[in-house]
């Protein structure tokens, strides 16, 4: 997802030793042994357990996860019940080494529902979601197994531990009461129940917003209404058509955030509002694919799990462990940066105006001209359009001369591709990362095209995490939703795409670089608000003059982009900005009104709760709506970042004043690379996150240059 709306999907849940939370009991029937056949029966015998897609096959993950299960059942009852008492090593050791197959299945199950997914697989997921949800209850509840914990925690300044085992301890404590350790038997009852219908209702949403999106594609009849888009992209319309019956048509698909991006380029009026229609009306239209009653649900049932707990409410209960603590400081920094950046917003649209208004459009800039008319005002103002800087940003190019170049000259690592491994897609690719002492460090997968059974946006996903304990190296994917080109044609990118490679690969370092001894804490294991952190600092080198120089290059000619579009491009990074802050912060507060509700106060209507929602923040400005809207917010209603998509913003203020380090300090060079790997993007999740900043910055973090970047200072 474009930022600031990127989704990591990673192997670091809850239990440690588990891609997802684990379930209660094998499905019945089932046999006792996961057959050797069953490619999750043991670690893939392929470099650094590389998943072996060749061999998996759908019917495989049903009964690998009712054998993982099992295991690590089998493992804590072990560690629960063993008659010698509590030491570090035999308990939370053995725990972080428990699950390991369950750990194998939900990391590779996990990343294809959402990249490659099917009827079969949506299937698994809906039959598994509560059945995970019940099997972490069965470990977090477990009453022997915690009273070891909490005894090892009472005295855990004696115990002669570490600072990284100490804090892996302290974490364990929490997580615990988190979940539910010091309930009462009949509470306990109750969360379990609670945790159930979240895990299904979840699962069912983000089954329904994608094929709600792909429902909602938008059918021209003629070639003349999609004047003003390139030929490539006239192309795939009409193949898109082709695939769904509609030969003679075209179709439009729908991404997932509110503004499409055709809208920059469509010329004719009634298309881009029919266009935003369909992309806003999501989950709202009624049919089976409706989400209004799945969030009412969902909400509501937070809600009452929070105060089950005893939090005021979910998004109380969600904050507790990130950076920002808790609701109160996210709401500050929300309501400070809502009217300075509606007022940008306004500004802009006022520019917007003027061009409508000369030339006698007769009508009010509305959302759906948004992206048409600000490149016209970029045209007049900077005198380009991002249609100039498509020929110069070839995927390829990109990916090889810009992310990996960057990559080498601030870390020394170096990539080789690979044609060997299996892969789920044919455009899938796989490439060893070998580090500055030419040992391997990671595999790296790209996969870079949208498909219809892939989730929309951009994420990054672990299907091995590092840990020194278990013998395990970093296999990282990144993923785009980049549309593919007819057969023969370049693909080209927009600027946004080319920031999100950036971005995406920012966490693939993040896990690839992580040198943790517990799993628990490897990679992007840090708080929701931190995580961004890293990915966006790796967005300053997409304009780095020595690496745009390096890759933005005509796709035909290979000459260089010219310097005065290079200038330009650097010149208008503020352009836009009150747009691209307040349809961010629009979706922050929606997210974050849903989760600071009590029970008693949840709404009968979605939408209406959604625009006063917008107007009591002061957001509520038409042409600039929500970049998710509630029916199809994913991050928030689907759990990953759920009271959290405010992470975005709060990461950015640390990448602001990352980015003044990196300027300050001479740039894109190896012993700043080094600094920024030792002090903090090596660490994972083993101390508090606040203090890596500390550790790589030497102070805390200060707002001076968000606010710059936003524009947001003068106002």
């Amino acid at each position: 997802m474009n930022r600031p709306q990127m989704l990591i999907i990673a192997a670091s849940l809850a239990f440690p030793g588990t891609a997802l939370s684990a379930p209660l009991a094998a499905p019945a029937g089932s046999a006792m042994v996961l057959d050797a056949s069953n490619p999750f029966a043991k670690p893939s015998a392929l470099p650094f357990n590389y998943p072996a897609f060749d061999k998996i096959k759908d019917d495989h993950f049903l009964p690998a996860y009712a054998a993982g299960m099992r295991e690590q059942l089998r493992e804590v009852a072990g560690i629960a019940n063993n008659p010698k008492a509590a030491t570090f090593e035999n308990t939370i050791v053995a725990m972080e080494r428990s699950g390991q197959m369950l750990s194998r299945v939900s990391a590779v199950f996990s990343n294809l529902q959402t990249a490659n997914t099917n009827d079969r697989l949506d299937a698994v997921d809906r039959e598994m979601s509560p059945k995970l949800a019940a099997h972490n209850d069965a470990i977090y509840l477990n009453l022997k197994l915690f009273k070891r914990v909490e005894t090892l925690h009472a005295k855990r300044d004696k115990l002669g531990l570490d600072a990284e085992a100490t804090f892996l301890l302290e974490r364990y404590y929490k997580e615990f009461v988190r979940a539910g350790a010091k309930l009462s038997n009949a509470d306990k009852e109750k969360l379990k129940r609670y945790n159930g219908q979240i895990a299904s209702l979840q699962s069912d949403f983000s089954q329904r917003v994608l094929k709600e999106a792909n429902a909602s594609a938008l059918v021209v009849n003629n070639r003349a209404e999609l004047a003003g888009m390139s030929e490539s992209d006239i192309t795939a319309a009409a193949l898109e058509a082709k695939k769904r019956g509609l030969d003679g048509k075209y179709v439009i698909g729908i991404a997932n955030t509110t503004i499409q991006a055709p809208l920059a380029s469509l010329t004719n009026r009634s298309v881009r509002e029919r266009l935003q229609t369909a992309s806003m009306t999501r989950g709202s239209r009624g049919g089976e694919f409706d989400t209004r009653e799945l969030v009412l649900k969902l909400v509501k049932l937070r809600a009452e799990r929070a105060i089950l707990l005893g939090y005021p409410n979910y998004a109380a209960y969600s904050q507790e462990l990130e950076t920002a603590k808790n609701p109160a400081a996210v709401n500050k920094l929300l309501a400070e940066l809502a009217k300075p950046a509606i007022g940008n917003a306004r500004k802009e649209a006022g520019e917007m105006q003027k061009i409508i208004d000369a030339e006698k459009g007769g009508f009010k800039v509305a959302a759906h001209d948004w992206a048409f008319y600000s490149d016209k005002v970029r045209a007049a103002q900077y005198n380009f359009d991002e249609n100039q800087l498509r020929p110069y940003f070839e995927l390829n190019r990109v990916l090889v001369d810009g992310v990996f170049f960057a990559a080498t000259k601030e870390f020394g690592i170096t990539f080789k591709e690979r044609k060997d491994l299996p892969v789920y897609d044919p455009d899938v690719r796989t490439f060893d990362v070998m580090d500055n002492d030419g040992k391997q460090l990671a595999i790296f997968l790209f996969d870079p095209y949208a498909r219809g059974n892939k989730q929309g946006g951009a994420w990054m996903n672990e299907y091995v995490s590092q840990s020194h304990l278990l013998g395990k190296h970093p296999v990282v994917g990144n993923h785009q939703n980049i549309p593919k080109p007819p057969a023969g044609e370049p693909t080209l990118l927009t600027y946004d795409e080319v920031r999100t490679m950036f971005h995406e690969f920012g966490h693939a370092l993040h896990g690839m670089f992580s040198n943790v001894k517990y799993p628990h804490f490897s990679g992007t294991s840090v708080p929701r608000d931190f995580v961004e952190y890293p990915s966006q600092v790796n967005e300053m080198w997409a304009i780095w003059p020595e690496v745009l120089s390096n890759y933005a290059k005509h796709h035909k000619t290979g000459a260089p982009m010219p310097k005065e579009l290079l200038d330009k491009v650097v010149a208008s990074k503020k352009f836009n900005q009150g747009f691209m802050t307040s349809e961010y912060l629009a979706a922050s507060l929606i997210d974050q009104r849903w989760h600071q509700l009590t029970p008693a106060q949840i709404p009968l209507d979605v939408l209406a709760f959604e625009a006063a929602a917008l107007k009591d923040a002061g957001v509520d400005f038409a042409p600039v709506p929500p970049r998710y809207r509630t029916t199809y917010f994913s991050h928030s209603m689907n759990g990953g970042y759920s009271a959290g998509y405010y992470a975005y913003l709060w990461s950015e203020k640390l990448d602001a004043d990352t980015v003044e380090w990196f300027k300050e300090n001479g740039g894109l060079s190896r012993k700043n690379g080094d600094h920024f790997r030792k002090t903090l993007l090596s660490r994972g999740g083993t101390t508090e996150a606040m203090n890596l900043f500390k550790d790589f910055r030497g102070r805390d973090p200060v707002i001076a240059p968000l606010l710059e970047r936003r524009g947001l200072t003068g106002n």
